[in-house]
Parts: C-alpha cells; structure tokens; sequence
C-alpha cells in the first residue's frame, strides 16, 4: 500500500512552489487531514523573501530532424527546476553550455536547481553528450515564473497537554525516492497512526514544507509558539533506503526528542550510529537555529550525501523498499510511545521497600516464579527503587535494558496502588497500550475524495 501511494506522488513535477506542491498534498489529504496556508511572493521572512510561483507544463531539446532528444516528459530532473521560459533555436556551444551532466555517474541525470536567480538549463545523463552533433537546437521550456503562492501543508492531532511534537519533512524534489519522496510517506503513515491510537498525551504537528524556505517561513510565523509548546520534533527524510538507521542529535544534543529517539535505537537491536547536529542537512538547520534552538533531531536510514545515488535520477523506486519505510514507521512509532509513556514519579514510601503483597502486587509465595511473574515484581521494584524525582521511565529502563513504554502500565499499576506519585502534580490517566501496531500502521485505502 505504501508502494501504491508512492507511484502516484512520483511522477508529479514539485518544486518549492507551484501545482505540483499542492497536487501531492491534495492527494495526501486523501489518508490524512492536510490544510493548505499559502503565502504570497515577495513576503519576507527573515532575510528570505518568497519567489515567484514556478509551474512548467512541457520542455524539451529538438534536433535538425525534429526528433526530441530531451523531454521532461521522459524524466522530471531534464529539466533545472525553476528555469525561466524560454522558446527558441540556440548554437551547440550555447546549449552544451546549460546542459549539466555527471562524468563520474555518466548513466544518472543530476538534480539541479535555480530557484533565486533567473536562469534556465537541461540535465543529462553524461554518455548522452555524444549525441549532440548539430550545429543548432530548438529549446522550448513553457513554463511560468510570476506572482503567486508557497504553499505548505499542516496537520495536527490533540492531546490532552500544552506541549507539541513536531515532525516535518519536505515536499519539493521531483522524482527523487530515498532523499524526499520516503520522508512524506513514512510521516503520512505515523500520522495517521496517531490519529488513530487517541488518548495522546502531547500535540502532534505535522508539517509538509518546501525544505529551508518553507522552514523558515514557518518559523517566521509560528517560531515563538513552538519556542513554548514543543517538546520533541523530528526532521523525516531518507528513510528508504540502507539497512540501518542513522540519529543525527538536535543542536542541544540532550533533548527529550533525543534522548527517547537514542534510547529505542539502542533497545531495539538495530543497527544504527548516532551522529552530533551539525548546519549540514534538512530543516533541522532552520529548527535549531540560534534563535530558536528547538529540540528537533532527525532519525534517518541512509542519509543524504552517504549514497551515492543522492540527488540524481539513481534515487529511484529501485533503491528504496516497502520494508525499510515500514520498519521506519514503526520505529518513529515507538519513539513517539516511549515520549508518551515517558514520566517522572517519586515513590511515596522510601524507608525501605513498601510490602507488596498486602496489596496484591506480589507472590504470596515464595519458590519457582514464571518468567511473567519474574518480570512484573523486576519492573516494580526497579521503579519504587529509582523513583526519586530524578530519573524518569527511558531511564530506568535503559537500567533493566527494556524501553520506556514496557514499563508504563507497571508504573500506572503503582500509581493506583499510591506507591508512586508524579512530579508535576498533574493527574495522569492509566496508560493504554497502543494496541495492535500492525493493523494501525496499515495504510487507509486510498480513495479519490479527500478525507473531511
């Protein structure tokens, strides 16, 4: 199903502006609530200012004989994304001249763009140059550059608090899979995951940005509020491809959104390497801007620049697979159960230990205990022991080996029994267990209405 929706948002021309950006966000508003904000060119943010609005309807390179020889019908990155419009017959040099290549990947067509300076080019793969023998080419790009929107797309699913969870990804590379298209569907999956599960304990937003410009503009906007409510937040991209999984720290380095992220990485068997934050990279460079220093971390498989089809037309259907966007999902899943069972108690009695079996939490007697009875009395003793108003569960449970949420209806069960209490004071409801991740991780059948 994941797979099915992909080959629909594949072949569509995106790019930081324009149709194609709010046709994959239509088609996504399909499994999940999406608005659409629009912004107009020309407004400011920060020292960005919004361009002009590009869509592209046809461009192509005929030779002598009429033959087209470069179509963006064949391939969307043909074309250098935002070229101007431009009709008429050029000399080879002049062509060669804006034609980009890759003589050590000779068989991939590069991505390139132009997006703040007025400009226009092809991309091919570098074996094809030999095929330009003419002295003149006709070059038709019908294109628009004018006046006209950024859009961005929002989702958002409440929980009973104040606080946020933040996941973005971008929605601006055409016809690449590892490094864009995995990062909209792996997002859309938790997304929808969530809105499903209910009885979440923090704000979840969902954020589907052209990538940097749309960041900042966000930020621009809405930066102070996520300064106060955000907790956690998540930049999903390259998420497709790689055996293994990749944790690039926010900027903090120490946040919730790291720690939970690092603790069912290590839980969880996988292989994986957790890298410091550094300028390089996605949105997660606008997120945890000075200004802002927001605790947004990124959980990728192979990330961008460590493959070396990344940015090419080798960033294809081929090298990504069901599995590892799957495995993905469920690993963001767990991530965001740990931040939701994730609490800090202090134990109310601490002269010793509390005698348990007088309140039905342990065998009344002694011998050969089965593996669940073991385990229950384990997690107990290990909360009441570490339950100090200092380490909260994905400590303790980097202490038993376990992940955080596993200790959760433990710890609710103590919390009924008056052995624990929370620091913040606040009433928390009993934990429910997510349930049957299987059946929610599962895609909705994708309809042609959007969803209301």
């Amino acid at each position: 199903m994941i797979m099915e929706l992909f080959d629909r948002l594949f072949p569509i021309q995106r790019s930081i502006t324009g149709d194609g950006v709010r046709e994959m966000l239509t088609i996504l508003n399909e499994l999940v609530p999406i608005e659409q904000k629009e912004y107009p060119s020309g407004m400011t943010c920060f020292d960005w200012t919004i361009p002009k609005e590009w869509n592209v309807r046809e461009a192509y390179i005929k030779n002598k004989r009429g033959e087209k020889i470069v179509d963006l019908c064949d391939h969307n990155l043909h074309l250098v994304s935002y070229s101007v419009p431009f009709r008429g017959t050029v000399s080879r040099d002049e062509l060669l001249a804006r034609i980009h290549t890759l003589p050590e990947m000779p068989d991939a067509i590069p991505y390139v763009t132009s997006y703040y300076k007025e400009n226009w080019g092809f991309c091919i793969e570098h074996n094809r140059l030999r095929e330009f023998v003419d002295d003149e080419y006709e070059v038709v790009i019908d294109a628009t550059l004018e006046d006209g929107y950024l859009t961005i797309g929002e989702g958002y699913v409440p929980g009973r608090g104040e606080q946020e969870i933040l996941l973005s990804t971008y929605v601006c590379h055409p016809s690449m899979a590892n490094n864009e298209l995995s990062g909209p569907l792996v997002q859309t999956m938790v997304y929808q995951y969530l809105l499903k599960r209910g009885n979440l304990k923090y704000n979840y937003r969902f954020l589907y940005v052209p990538e940097t410009i749309g960041s900042i503009l966000y930020l621009s906007q809405y930066g102070d509020m996520l300064k106060q409510r955000l907790a956690a937040g998540y930049v999903v991209t390259c998420v497709g491809h790689g055996p293994s999984f990749t944790y690039k720290k926010s900027k903090r380095g120490e946040t919730l959104a790291d720690r939970a992220a690092i603790h069912v990485l290590r839980q969880s068997g996988k292989p994986h390497r957790i890298i410091e934050w550094s300028p390089f990279g996605s949105d997660e460079r606008q997120y945890c801007s000075q200004a802002f220093n927001l605790p947004v971390g990124s959980l990728m498989r192979t990330m961008y620049g460590d493959y070396k089809e990344y940015h090419t037309s080798l960033d294809n259907r081929d090298l990504i697979s069901e599995e590892a966007l799957q495995e993905t999902v469920d690993m963001y899943i767990k991530i965001i159960e740990t931040i939701e069972a994730n609490e800090t108690y202090r134990s109310t009695h601490i002269h010793c230990e509390p005698k348990l079996d007088k309140r039905g939490l342990y065998p009344s007697t002694g011998g050969t205990r089965s593996r669940e009875e073991r385990e229950r009395v384990s997690m107990i003793t290990y909360l009441l022991a570490y339950s100090d108003g200092d380490h909260d569960l994905i400590d303790i449970a980097d202490k038993m080996n376990k992940v955080g949420s596993d200790l959760a209806e433990t710890a609710s069960l103590l919390l009924a029994k008056g052995l624990l209490v929370p620091c913040s004071g606040e009433e928390i409801p009993a934990y429910q267990a997510s349930g049957n991740r299987e059946e929610y991780s599962r895609p909705i059948p994708l309809s042609k209405q959007a969803s209301s």
